[in-house]
């Protein structure tokens, strides 16, 4: 007699029994871990995972006892994001609620490259991707937003859109604080390499930029607001007023920097956002959505069209004209994840108000620890922070010793910290995104560093 199948994630009652355990599974996990990720380094988390024995048994151990050891030895081993020690990335702590929303969404499992398969989901979408195209562009009369898997994506489709348009003789220009995502993306698209600018005090030169663009042929200059390393913006409209002087187009990756846009605070950071053609959000950073959460936002809607793409079993063309949305030019993948549900979700909850202060506790937070720095004997900061990113050192150490207290810390399971170069020098990263932290765990960051320095 055939064994019955497992259940389906749309029969509630076996999928709320089997959350139960999963987080049982994720407490306990976290439990053994004891701190922001695990002690012992690699090849500690490497034996806890071979040690779980076949990946692929001949005979299956069931859901309950799968769940349970695979979802607790992943908790156990892993760097964990809501750990206010946890600050080395922009690695965003998500919200519980779009956590939960990501469940119904894996749950429905709609598939958002048809709308037969995503009719609902489809139609929030378009809602979601107009009302965030608008807050990026205010007074744009046909902006539009595709949903993407971050900022690396978003920037290679604001290339490809701009080889659409110019060409591939098109010259990408960046500034040495560019993200890394614009190199690969020229040369995935069969692009010229980057010209890259100078960024003397971490930002773009508007100077050196505006000799770089003393050329003919078509330029798309890519700005930054939020830079990986120190956190900084581009001087915005000043690139703004440079670009249109010389005829280039302006894209800008705010995937760190854009959710800035919610604060009434500290939106002014972003003047000049608006001068670009299109502009990279992402929600996983300062949005607190579980990944993917990405945007890329664009000033006239028309400038999609060359996604357009036809699968007769997907899109045919009768089917388009009979009304079925087609949804095939929203992205370059086919199969795609709902993602937009999480984001909706999270909107609809906190509104304006409530992300722009997430935003400002976390802008005060890096405030708070760049004053704990500079009041503290024996270490330097960098400089004052823009968005949430600290930048310091011990004072007097060398590099070699700045790297080798983060690796000391991270082995011993103790902190998070990330590294970035600046000045010539290395410095200690804390990239603060938790709005949960508190004074005494900014204080225990320079506590243990000092701990590391002096053995």
């Amino acid at each position: 007699m055939r064994a019955a199948p497992p259940p389906l994630a749309a029969d509630p009652t076996a999928l709320s029994r089997l959350l139960g355990i999963t987080l049982d599974a994720l407490r306990e996990g976290a439990q053994a871990r004891g701190g922001p990720l695990p002690a012992g380094g690699p090849g500690a988390v490497a034996r806890r995972i071979a040690a779980l024995g076949a990946v692929l048994p001949e005979t299956g151990t069931g859901p309950d006892e799968a769940l349970r050891t695979l979802a607790r030895v992943l908790a156990e081993g892993a760097a964990d994001p809501a750990h206010p020690l946890c600050a080395a990335h922009l690695h965003t702590p998500p919200l519980a609620l779009a956590a939960a929303a990501d469940l119904a969404a894996s749950a429905l499992n709609p598939s958002m490259d048809s709308w037969d398969q995503a009719p609902a989901a489809s139609a929030l979408e378009a809602e979601v991707t107009a009302a965030l195209a608008a807050e990026v562009f205010p007074d744009a009369r046909t902006p539009d937003a595709l949903v993407t898997t971050g900022g690396t994506e978003s920037n290679q489709l604001a290339l490809l859109l701009a080889r659409e348009r110019h060409g591939a003789g098109l010259r990408t220009v960046v500034g040495a604080d560019a993200h890394h995502s614009f190199r690969r993306a020229a040369w995935l698209l069969g692009l010229p390499e980057p010209v890259v600018v100078p960024a003397p005090h971490g930002t773009m030169d508007p100077a050196a930029l505006a000799e770089a663009l003393d050329q003919d042929g078509p330029a798309l200059v890519a700005a930054t607001a939020g830079t990986t390393d120190e956190g900084l913006v581009d001087p915005l409209p000043e690139i703004a007023d440079v670009c249109a002087a010389a005829g280039a187009e302006l894209h800008v990756d705010a995937a760190y920097g854009g959710p800035v846009l919610f604060s009434r605070t500290h939106r002014r950071l972003l003047d000049g956002l608006d001068r670009a053609r299109t502009v990279t959000v992402d929600l996983h950073k300062l949005g607190w959505q579980p990944a993917a959460a990405g945007l890329l936002a664009v000033r006239d809607a028309a400038d999609l069209a060359v996604l357009g793409h036809t699968a007769d079993y997907l899109n045919a063309d009768d089917d388009t004209e009979a009304g079925l949305p087609d949804l095939l030019g929203r992205s370059l993948r086919t199969t795609r994840r709902p993602d937009v549900l999480k984001t909706a979700v999270t909107l609809r909850a906190l509104g304006r108000t409530g992300l722009g202060a997430l935003v400002d506790t976390c802008m005060e937070l890096a405030q708070d620890f760049a004053d704990l720095v500079e009041k503290a004997p024996g270490f330097d900061l960098h400089a004052r922070p823009t968005l949430t990113t600290v930048l310091f050192r011990p004072t007097g150490a060398e590099d070699e010793t700045v790297a080798a207290i983060r690796r000391t810390l991270l082995a011993e399971g103790r902190a998070v910290l990330g590294r970035a170069k600046a000045d010539g020098r290395l410095w200690l990263k804390a990239t603060l995104l938790n709005p949960r932290t508190t004074p005494a765990d900014l204080a225990d960051i320079l506590t243990l560093v000092e701990g590391s320095t002096h053995r």
